[in-house]
């Protein structure tokens, strides 16, 4: 018995260690032997940490100016000393969700649906036709995330990229007043950029990445509205479709590793498409969202929003990992996303 209570107590332990290594500053490489020219010549591309090096290919490290191959060997087999890079117990890993955090909806309702929340470590994607809510949700999230919530959730910063020049800052103050917050500190917590074109969104994406890096742990959610939109217009017709895929997919896969890196929750909206085909078949709702299956496997959870009567609003689970597919309904008031009432 003796023994378990040990065990028990060296994992404790371990998991605190755990805390601390969740940041590993990519200038501890110094001490294996990589210079200091080379280790600022990645930050700049927007890799601040050791796992960060993990989450690249050697080939794209080699495309970075100044990293010749033998370098490039050299940092990935001095990240690979500092990390565990192999198996480990679903224990040891559950142990390690314990970090993961939810951010309130601001409707119960919606929450139990979800779970608690939108978690941290995932991308979650909300979808529908326009006015179901998609932006509202995001300018709810920008203060609830603030919030201290459940489960010793302390509130955090938010950062916003915005691609259909959505966002606004007046908004903000009508939700902060029904949480008693006060608004300047609301708009000064959040971090705001309004992308232009899709190749603009992934270099924000770098920005994004340094900073957080350099404020560890004080960010708690990115918001993009909406992922697609950008993607929408800077490739256009079947011809383009491939690359237009491709480039999307690298998007999300850095948006999943940043997530996971510095323990983030992602919540991204995306629009919807009529399909033309579908009145051919039998299809009940001929629309369906946009970025097709590359989208659909990158996110986490997906959530389908539609509009309900008035001011109400229906969500459903789309596509999750872990939560039934349930509906919940919900409704926009002057204060954002709040419970529908009967």
């Amino acid at each position: 018995m003796k023994a378990a209570e040990d065990q028990v107590v060296e994992e404790d332990t371990g998991f605190q260690d755990d805390e601390e290594s969740f940041f590993q500053d990519i200038d501890l490489l110094q001490k294996h032997g990589i210079n200091m020219a080379d280790i600022k010549k990645m930050k700049l591309v927007g890799i601040c940490t050791v796992k960060g090096i993990q989450m690249t290919t050697r080939k794209a490290l080699c495309n970075i100016k100044g990293l010749s191959e033998a370098k490039v060997e050299k940092i990935k087999e001095a990240a690979g000393k500092m990390l565990n890079v192999g198996f480990q117990t679903a224990f040891e890993y559950s142990s390690k969700r314990k970090q993961v955090f939810n951010i309130t909806t601001g409707s119960l309702e919606f929450d139990k649906l979800l779970g608690g929340g939108i978690e941290s470590m995932a991308i979650t994607e909300a979808f529908g036709e326009f006015r179901t809510g998609k932006t509202q949700l995001s300018h709810t999230f920008c203060v609830t995330a603030q919030l201290p919530g459940e489960n010793g959730y302390s509130g955090g910063k938010v950062v916003f990229i915005d691609t259909e020049n959505t966002f606004r800052p007046d908004r903000l103050k009508d939700i902060a007043d029904r949480f008693n917050v006060d608004h300047s500190a609301v708009l000064d917590n959040v971090l705001y950029a309004r992308a232009y074109t899709s190749e603009h969104q992934m270099e924000l994406l770098d920005f994004v990445a340094a900073k957080f890096h350099e404020e560890g742990g004080v960010f708690k959610l990115l918001i993009i509205d909406s992922i697609m939109a950008l993607f929408r217009v800077d490739f256009s017709g079947r011809g383009e479709l491939a690359e237009r895929q491709q480039k999307l997919a690298q998007m999300l896969s850095r948006l999943q590793k940043i997530s996971e890196e510095y323990n983030v929750a992602v919540f991204v909206t995306n629009q919807m498409t009529a399909d033309p085909g579908a009145g051919m078949s039998f299809q009940a709702d001929p629309k369906k969202p946009i970025g097709g299956h590359i989208l659909a496997h990158a996110s986490t959870t997906r959530i389908s929003l539609r509009k309900g009567r008035a001011e109400m609003r229906i969500a459903k689970i789309f596509d999750s990992p872990d939560m039934p597919e349930n509906e919940a309904t919900f409704a926009i008031c002057a204060g954002g996303v709040s419970d529908a009432k009967e």
